[in-house]
């Protein structure tokens, strides 16, 4: 996930494999979890599908009890306390969080934020990495964003980035889903890589 101008962008490679072998090349691995939030989730298949579960069931039934929308912060922290009451038999997932946090004087910013599989949360201003891919990222990413980018200019540097850092990981790629959130719009853009 990367930040910019009252947006933010997240974005994941549409690979599902087992080590090499490649199983499918249309699985998603970013979930919309509110109007402006969104949840990326790497790592083992079946913890991911499990994980994605249980943060919906808890979503709704805070929703529910709340009568109002769940912010990307509480997100955040009922995220983080999930998987730290499985500390002891952790899923193996990384996540990101991202969203849009209004504040007290009205202006809307975007909050990114990543644990690691027992809860512990980072939240940067510029980006956040996670997965497989993670450490090829982290350079990329670094030499490419800046702050308060566009819309256009963050989809073109978040596409650019993993891309890239994709082409240098076996275990990552076919393809890229981008999701661009604004305060007023979402836009989902799937970016086609070599499939070899």
């Amino acid at each position: 996930a990367m930040t910019g101008e009252e947006c933010y962008a997240i974005a994941c490679d549409r690979r599902f494999g087992v080590d090499l072998q490649t199983i499918a090349f249309d699985y998603e691995k970013i979930f919309q979890m509110g109007d402006r939030l969104f949840c990326g989730l790497g790592g083992f298949v079946t913890d991911i599908q499990t994980v994605h579960e249980k943060l919906q069931f808890r979503k709704n039934i805070y929703e529910q009890k709340e009568n109002r929308q769940m912010s990307v912060k509480v997100f955040e922290n009922m995220l983080s306390n999930m998987l730290y009451e499985h500390r002891f038999g952790p899923f193996f997932v990384s996540t990101i969080i991202a969203g849009l946090h209004t504040d007290k004087n009205g202006v809307t910013k975007p909050y990114i934020s990543g644990t690691d599989l027992i809860g512990a949360t980072g939240n940067p201003e510029d980006f956040i990495t996670a997965g497989n891919g993670s450490d090829q990222l982290m350079g990329i990413c670094e030499a490419l964003w800046r702050p308060k980018m566009s819309p256009d200019e963050l989809f073109e540097c978040i596409s650019q980035s993993i891309l890239n850092a994709a082409d240098r990981d076996a275990k990552s790629g076919w393809g890229v889903t981008v999701y661009i959130v604004e305060k007023d719009q979402v836009t989902k853009k799937v970016v086609k890589q070599r499939m070899d």
